[in-house]
């Protein structure tokens, strides 16, 4: 065989190793990449989410649930209502959230609030954001009916208010509002 048969032969084989070798690495990253994605968010999530479950339940604390749980999958996880508890207060049908705060309030004693009392205002004047009806709401300054309305929806669709600055997430409330209000509400 000449020598430039035998070089050529050498180069083809040479070629023929390279682009064994570059699809072998090629589909080694592929193969890692869908190993990443198992270990994504939307595949944790999947797994589970944790909520926070505080007030008139056998054991409050943060518990673990199947994704799409409900929040009477939550409050059972937490050993289920205690006697006193007000469960007309908690929406039990809500889909939960990653990292949500489920509060189950207690009943309050018949002698212990006047029957002039709004729904949703507490002992001390303030108004609860995850307890309030409409009209009880409205009494808040530069709150009006449609506000009012805003937020129950935000509290329904959210599963209720973390902390009062949320009031802030709902349109047609800003900085400046949320200032006036701030000292009014309670969750």
């Amino acid at each position: 065989m000449p020598l430039f048969r035998k070089s050529m032969l050498v180069l083809l084989l040479l070629v023929a190793v390279a682009g064994g070798a570059a699809f072998y690495g090629m589909q080694s990253q592929r193969d890692a990449v869908v190993l990443d994605a198992a270990e994504t968010p939307a595949a944790q999530e999947a797994a589970g989410i944790t909520v926070y479950v505080t007030g008139a339940v056998q054991q409050p604390g943060v518990v673990s649930v199947a994704a799409g749980a409900r929040t009477a999958d939550a409050v059972n996880a937490c050993g289920g209502l205690l006697p006193q508890a007000d469960a007309e207060k908690v929406n039990m049908a809500q889909p939960l959230k990653d990292g949500q705060q489920i509060r189950v309030p207690e009943k309050k004693a018949a002698g212990a609030a006047s029957g002039s009392a709004a729904a949703g205002k507490e002992e001390d004047g303030r108004v609860n954001l995850n307890t309030a009806d409409a009209k009880t709401l409205d009494t808040l300054p530069g709150v009006g009916p449609a506000t009012a309305q805003k937020i129950i929806d935000y509290r329904e669709s959210e599963g209720g208010f973390q902390s009062p600055e949320d009031l802030m997430k709902i349109k047609g409330i800003g900085q400046a509002k949320y200032e006036k209000l701030k000292d009014k509400v309670t969750i």
